[in-house]
């Protein structure tokens, strides 16, 4: 037994059960304190290179550590613990050997590799529980709103059964493309597939992958822009936005007209979209105000309100004047008489006496001359003895075809036996 022992060269201790033998030097074995102090003695130096001779018996933890463990168990606890995974404490003692149980081996290991100093050492104190992609928060490759499920609509339960809504489950009884599933419903793998049916079945899968993420893509819109309370009637998103501001007409109708860009923008960039765009008409009209100031030779804004109060007289005396001059034009009789009429189309075409009876009447220029033509005609064909029925259009009452048949009588146009 004492032939076998083992000494360092350097100290003479015994290393036994863990020794440094150099590969390039014969007969150099060191124990473990000289060669980490890079002891040197005869040829050999401290950069030569080395070999780990583990007898097995040495414990990592040192003769105060609990249960002995060596070496050699240590090595098949860690092997056990990568083949096994953690919990397996049965399989893991029948892995180290049999002089260990699954209870030794589970309090060793949590009070050396978890507890312990080597614990501490690699095990963070807090560990993230989720990647998040830094660089594209929002729909990016590693974002986690891809895996994040949409809260349900806020609906009640009619109309969650009028919609066919399903909130538990976030979907609806029939979705974008229903029949979506039958391009996998049939498919299953063969082992004697040749490559082209196995291609040809993967076409079919990164179908279906793009027909669900159509649907999806359908729901965000839907949600972002709250389309299903618009739906029902009750989108108070609208009228907190009237709160706001006024939207115009002309705001309105450029609104349907850009609907297609809704599923390229998110709700907020599209509102954003148009606040801007009012805000840059609102600067239009502010730059071209302040080039008519700049026109009219005013150079500081305190003279803009002097200016502005100035013009607000010229533009009073001008609309007085010009009430004056269309009182003046009722008192002769002509003008004003004719000023609801004498800008309607047809105007020209009639004679005074036609104005003034159109005038009377509240009757367009134009639906009188097609009244005319009508009687005229009728007028004409039954003097021929040709059958005609009468076509008067459906805005003539009574009193006003009688009005028209008795003035065409009156100058000539018809006969009385025909009025």
């Amino acid at each position: 037994a004492e032939l076998g022992k083992k000494y360092c060269v350097y100290c003479l201790a015994e290393v036994s059960p863990l020794r440094f033998r150099c590969t390039e030097c014969q007969d150099i074995e060191l124990c473990p304190e000289c060669f980490s102090a890079g002891a040197e003695i005869g040829h050999h130096r401290r950069y030569h290179g080395y070999q780990l001779v583990d007898g097995g018996r040495f414990t990592l933890w040192g003769p105060e550590a609990e249960g002995g463990w060596t070496s050699r168990e240590e090595q098949l606890l860690l092997d056990a613990i990568e083949q096994f995974g953690f919990g397996n404490w049965e399989d893991m003692a029948a892995h180290v050997g049999a002089s260990r149980t699954p209870q030794e081996v589970m309090e060793h290991y949590v009070s050396m590799y978890i507890h312990g100093n080597l614990g501490k050492a690699c095990i963070p104190d807090t560990i993230p529980n989720r990647v998040t992609d830094h660089t594209c928060p929002s729909g990016g490759p590693l974002s986690p709103s891809l895996t994040t499920p949409l809260p349900p609509l806020d609906i009640s339960v009619a109309e969650q059964q009028q919609l066919g809504y399903m909130p538990l489950r976030d979907d609806y009884e029939i979705e974008y493309d229903q029949d979506a599933e039958t391009l996998i419903s049939g498919l299953s793998v063969n082992y004697d597939d040749d490559d082209v049916e196995i291609e040809l079945k993967r076409a079919h899968v990164d179908m279906y992958v793009r027909k669900l993420k159509e649907r999806q893509r359908r729901k965000n819109i839907a949600r972002d822009y709250n389309l299903v309370p618009a739906f029902l009637g009750k989108d108070k998103k609208e009228k907190e936005k009237a709160l706001k501001r006024k939207i115009t007409k002309e705001e309105k109708e450029l609104r349907l007209k850009l609907r297609p860009l809704y599923q390229f923008m998110s709700c907020k960039e599209f509102d954003d979209l148009f606040e801007n765009m009012h805000k840059e008409k609102m600067l239009r009209a502010k730059i071209r105000e302040l080039q008519r100031y700049r026109r009219n030779g005013i150079t500081k804004m305190e003279e803009s309100a002097e200016y502005e109060a100035a013009r607000h007289k010229r533009e009073k005396r001008k609309e007085n004047k010009n009430l004056a001059g269309s009182k003046r034009g009722k008192e002769d009789g002509k003008d004003g008489e004719f000023a609801a009429i004498e800008n309607l189309p047809g105007f020209e075409l009639l004679s005074d006496r036609e104005k003034v009876l159109c005038s009377s009447l509240n009757l367009s220029p134009a639906r009188y001359v097609t009244v005319k033509t009508i009687i005229i005609k009728d007028h004409l064909q039954k003097r021929q003895g040709i059958p005609s029925k009468s076509r008067l259009p459906s805005y003539l009452d009574k009193v006003l075809k009688k009005r028209i048949l008795n003035f065409l009588t009156e100058s000539g146009w018809i006969s009385r036996d025909a009025s």
